[in-house]
């Protein structure tokens, strides 16, 4: 099959015109297919007993994550931080603070997952800063006007003495965007500019020290072996000059505002990538490791998303429409055609995810339920997350893992208001739950106290049915979704046809998605509620419901190998 025929398109049973897809063009680069698992250091393991995950307890867990079968692992920010978003809020951007380790630390960590084969990818957060930083401990200190203010957004305000914002721009967490200061001779002053809580202060990104300083925090940690790094926020940094008012703004004290034209994905940001990715490609001919930039890309318009992943910006950005997708046969074929028909033919590879420490867990997600309101269907849910498992990981691309997504972890939604953290919470008064559901300290050990995360209570506390989800309990069982996970890994790595060029849709019945890969894989994934017939023939691989065959189960789905010169077969209308 020709490289401008890998994507075809299909024509479903109910008729229609279908969608107009490309060619998948494959290059070399470890990161197009890989698996990363994302670890959200806080919450993965604990080794030093204070209830607080840290690079020690991640490194002790590196032969677990080497048994699950990915290829490397993606560490949420561990930097010196007030935590005020959970390191988010960066104060030292060289550093390592207190409560996960040292740099040393950090070294042997780097150390361990190269003698197992592991990349190493970590967050940098370039759009904004902790109020703690030294830069804007300076700048609060210099006063209006001074050259140290101009590395942030400081304006004064409107209004008869300044008492109100700037301009309209709201937080994503809630409020006001603008913070006023209180200046050195004790009175109130200057505005800063905060698109997330008020701890964090936005850089302004025209002025050169900012750019300057970034280059040199991405070549620390080049140097210390990174083989990667996520980016936070990369479609924020630059804003609109001027800061003009948003003539749409929601007028809402407790709703964000991500669609703000003048606050996101502004023309120069392009500039940035490059010169990071001009920095990356100069490491990686030095060392002959290959160093790749993940963009945290939060654009709703797949167009604009594929701008990013142009061969001299970001490798790769995360696909966010694939998890935002309804449990849905239409919504999903919809989703995966517009990733590979945008993305994929940038030269680039689609980075699918299912769940993120931003997001209710998948589980929650497909079974209904949502945080402060109820668990939903839990069985539901589930059954709907192992079969979205083996349809991620079929397609082209790579995939990211969230931590506890490989041990079907529900969201907890049902935390105490006393012990709620994420600031998106407070912000809102209670309006918007947060996000801790989803970082809840994982489950290692069913029988342990902290189910083995910490001998300490957790910094967030772990519900009882958490002993259902423990990975010793897990491994002990071949039905479990920790298996799920671990078998279809191996069977990626091992299958030629998911390392080929080719991508076909099938012809299927109405609530069936279908498609092949290379010349004898195929992956079939019922969404229906009811049982339907496999639309191939040939040798079942792997199935997310132990009573997948010729027939799927509702909500579930499957992997073939295709019999030798059989052509897939079309289900009836």
């Amino acid at each position: 099959m020709s490289e401008s025929k890998a994507v075809q398109t299909r024509r479903d049973a109910r008729g229609g015109t279908p969608p107009t897809t490309a060619g998948i063009r494959r290059q070399a680069g470890w990161w197009r297919s890989a698996v990363i698992y994302q670890v959200y250091v806080r919450s993965f393991q604990d080794s030093d007993g204070d209830g607080v995950g840290d690079l020690a307890g991640v490194r002790t867990r590196l032969p677990y994550l080497r048994s699950l079968g990915v290829d490397g692992i993606w560490l949420n920010p561990f930097y010196p931080s007030p935590q005020h978003d959970h390191g988010y809020d960066v104060s030292d951007y060289c550093a390592v603070h207190p409560d996960y380790g040292t740099l040393e630390c950090f070294d042997r960590l780097v150390r361990d997952a190269r003698r197992l084969d592991l990349k190493v990818i970590i967050d940098i957060v370039p759009n904004h800063c902790s109020i703690e930083h030294p830069w804007f401990a300076e700048a609060l200190a210099a006063g209006p006007g001074s050259p140290e203010r101009e590395r942030f957004h400081f304006a004064g305000g409107r209004g008869e003495y300044g008492e109100l914002p700037p301009n309209n721009w709201r937080s994503i967490f809630g409020g006001s965007a603008w913070h006023r200061v209180i200046e050195p001779d004790g009175v109130p002053g200057e505005w800063y500019l905060h698109s997330f809580a008020p701890e964090q202060a936005d850089f302004n990104w025209r002025h050169p020290d900012v750019a300057t300083y970034f280059e040199q925090v991405l070549r620390f940690w080049f140097e210390r072996g990174v083989d990667g790094v996520r980016i936070d926020v990369a479609h924020g940094l630059h804003k609109a000059d001027g800061l003009p008012d948003h003539e749409s703004a929601i007028d809402d004290e407790f709703t964000g505002d991500p669609l703000n034209p003048h606050a996101w994905n502004q023309p120069e940001v392009h500039r940035v990538w490059r010169r990071w990715r001009t920095i990356a490609e100069g490491y990686t001919a030095l060392t002959g490791r290959e160093r790749v930039l993940i963009g945290e890309v939060g654009v709703l318009d797949t167009e604009q998303l594929a701008l990013y992943q142009r061969p001299d910006e970001l490798h790769q950005n995360f696909y966010f429409e694939f998890l935002r997708a309804h449990w849905d046969e239409q919504t999903l074929y919809d989703v995966v055609d517009r990733g590979l028909g945008t993305i994929a033919v940038s030269g680039s590879s689609v980075a699918w995810v299912l769940n993120n420490h931003d997001m209710p867990r998948s589980v929650t997600r497909y079974g209904g339920g949502a945080p402060g309101i109820d668990a939903g269907d839990v069985d539901l849910g589930t059954i709907r997350a192992r079969a979205a498992a083996l349809l991620m990981l079929a397609l082209p691309g790579s995939a990211y893992v969230y931590q506890g997504e490989e041990l079907g972890l529900p969201e907890v939604t049902d935390l105490p208001l006393e012990v709620l953290a994420d600031p998106m919470f407070h912000r809102t008064e209670g309006a918007r739950r947060g996000r801790d559901g989803c970082r809840v300290p994982l489950p290692w050990a069913a029988a342990q106290d902290g189910f083995g995360f910490s001998a300490a209570d957790p910094w967030l506390p772990q519900p009882r049915w958490f002993a259902d989800h423990a990975v010793d309990r897990q491994l002990s069982s071949g039905e479990s979704m920790l298996h799920l996970y671990r078998e279809t890994l191996a069977l990626r790595r091992r299958l030629p046809a998911l390392a080929a060029n080719e991508f076909r849709w099938l012809r299927t019945e109405p609530g069936v998605l279908a498609f092949t890969r290379g010349d004898d894989f195929a992956c079939v994934v019922n969404c229906s509620s009811r049982v339907v017939s496999a639309p191939v023939a040939g040798e079942l691989l792997l199935a997310s419901h132990q009573e997948a065959g010729d027939k799927l189960p509702p909500n579930s789905a499957a992997w073939y190998l295709l019999a030798p010169e059989a052509e897939p077969m079309c289900a009836a209308a």
